[in-house]
């Protein structure tokens, strides 16, 4: 991950950006603060993975308490349904 510092970034924001469409860019600031810059699409990508791994945490959760229900099938769904 390429790093750099606000001055040098405002200076060479053109470089920047395009190096971000390849890999994180971190910005420090003096007093300590960093932040990321990347592409939009990696960060939807990112956003993604995170909901998806959250939703397993979940689930897995749901499983270790006892919160889940036996699966029946398709076939009990078609059982319920009524033919004329």
């Amino acid at each position: 991950m390429e790093s750099t510092n606000p001055k040098k970034l405002r200076a060479e924001l053109k470089d920047y950006l395009e190096l971000a469409s390849k890999e994180p860019i971190r910005i420090q600031r003096r007093s300590g603060e960093s932040y990321i810059l990347m592409d939009e699409e990696r960060y939807s990508q990112m956003q993604m993975e995170i909901t998806n791994l959250q939703r397993k945490l979940l689930s897995m959760s749901n499983i270790i308490n006892g919160e889940t229900s036996e699966y029946k099938g398709p076939q009990s769904r078609i059982e319920g349904v009524v033919t004329n």
